[in-house]
């Protein structure tokens, strides 16, 4: 019996930047797996989009698909969007969803990996305070697990690391950069706990204006890309089928 294919499902933007981020995340994925089929469908803005990257699996006779959806929190996209789009996939399709990438520690590896990049080294960190900077949202669940992933990274042996967020909910990105200076910290690096490029992405960038260090997206990091075959590995071998189509 071949593997499911492996369905990555990004939200999409308007950018441009966006849907390139996600190709190269993709491109990263079949290069560690090729024997795993990949496809990539979007929500919105782009193409091809999820139903009809589905309708053309099901012409072509495909069986077993294991739904990814690129997100970095359980909140609404993972528990209503996604689902909705799923159930009315083709009847012949057996599809599991798979969850969502965060919390993990391959995401902490990552985001390290990008502050390093932007020009920090292990040695900075006692001394620097980091702004968790993600998207937002009003699912409270969401917001409570960004809280923790910052409790737990601050154990890594930062000054400081605390949440801001872009949208939604409250902190904003420069309200904390202005906190972490005003409790010490040396020097103050923002890390976007975001995926890809847009206009959110870009608003934590403005509101890191005066920070020391404003590292990039996590996108095509090698860490996410191991993420995303964990989650594919879980569902697959999963016996129970948690999306069904119609």
């Amino acid at each position: 019996m071949p593997d499911p294919v492996l369905l990555v499902i990004a939200h999409g933007s308007r950018d441009p930047r966006h849907a390139a981020t996600v190709h190269a995340l993709v491109r990263q994925v079949r290069a560690r797996r090729p024997g795993v089929r990949v496809e990539t469908g979007f929500l919105e803005f782009n193409v091809p989009s999820v139903p009809g990257v589905l309708e053309s699996l099901a012409a072509e006779g495909v069986r077993d698909v294991v739904a990814l959806p690129l997100l970095l929190n359980r909140a609404f996209h993972a528990k209503a969007d996604i689902p909705a789009v799923l159930s009315q996939a083709p009847a012949r399709l057996r599809i599991r969803q798979a969850e969502v990438l965060g919390p993990s520690p391959l995401l902490t590896t990552a985001l390290e990996r990008r502050l390093y990049e932007a020009g920090l080294s292990p040695a900075d960190k006692s001394s620097t305070g980091v702004v968790l900077a993600s998207a937002g949202s009003r699912d409270p669940e969401a917001i409570a697990v960004i809280a923790e992933i910052a409790r737990e990274w601050r154990r890594a042996g930062w000054c400081a690391v605390r949440p801001a967020f872009a949208s939604a909910s409250l902190p904003r990105t420069e309200d904390v950069v202005r906190a972490l200076r005003a409790a010490g910290c040396a020097r103050v690096a923002v890390a976007p706990y975001v995926l890809a490029p847009g206009r959110l992405p870009d608003r934590i960038a403005r509101g890191a204006a005066d920070a020391d260090v404003l590292a990039d997206v996590l996108g095509p990091a090698p860490e996410v890309a191991s993420l995303l075959l964990a989650r594919y590995d879980e569902s697959r071998f999963s016996p129970r089928l948690t999306a069904v189509g119609a």
